[in-house]
């Protein structure tokens, strides 16, 4: 596995040039801040409160105006994110369901907490409100697969398909 560097993006050069050049080549496109940051989210992985801090600076436009964009919207993070995204469903029918016991026991399985990513940086765990399958509930998504009726006892199974050799991509 590769190693992940927990230096901030802006620290090692050959993440700085993408930052530069996904700067330098949106910057003037209506909605630029927001199609800066897609762009970073996609080819960093994530954005740093610095990273935030440099592109409004770059931009032009108060950090405010970044950090508003990155915490209203779910899919930009700003810490390092594992190779896979475990989350658990806290949608009525899924809640009412049994997620509660799901996410209990990933925590045991895991080890971490909700919000939080495995030491050896293979999965992210998460929750969310909604995966729109309301009649598979609880169901659990693992990067974009989705699994229906799932069972506390479903779970180690479910995440040892996704450590070190998960399934492949593509």
């Amino acid at each position: 596995m590769a190693e992940i560097s927990m230096a901030d993006p802006l620290d090692v050069p050959e993440q700085k040039m993408i930052i530069d050049r996904v700067v330098e080549e949106n910057k003037d496109l209506p909605g630029a801040p927001m199609v800066v940051l897609n762009e970073l989210q996609s080819r960093v992985g994530y954005i740093s409160i610095p990273m935030q801090e440099y592109v409004a600076g770059k931009l032009g436009i108060p950090p405010s105006q970044i950090y508003g964009v990155v915490s209203f919207y779910s899919f930009f993070t700003t810490q390092p994110r594992g190779k896979h995204t475990i989350k658990f469903c806290l949608g009525t029918a899924c809640y009412v369901g049994g997620a509660p016991k799901l996410i209990e026991k990933a925590k045991e399985v895991l080890g971490i907490d909700v919000g939080e990513t495995t030491d050896d940086w293979q999965i992210t765990f998460e929750c969310c409100r909604c995966v729109g399958a309301c009649s598979q509930a609880p169901t659990v998504m693992v990067d974009n697969d989705v699994y229906g009726r799932v069972t506390p006892d479903q779970i180690p199974e479910i995440i040892s398909r996704y450590r070190e050799e998960g399934p492949d991509e593509g």
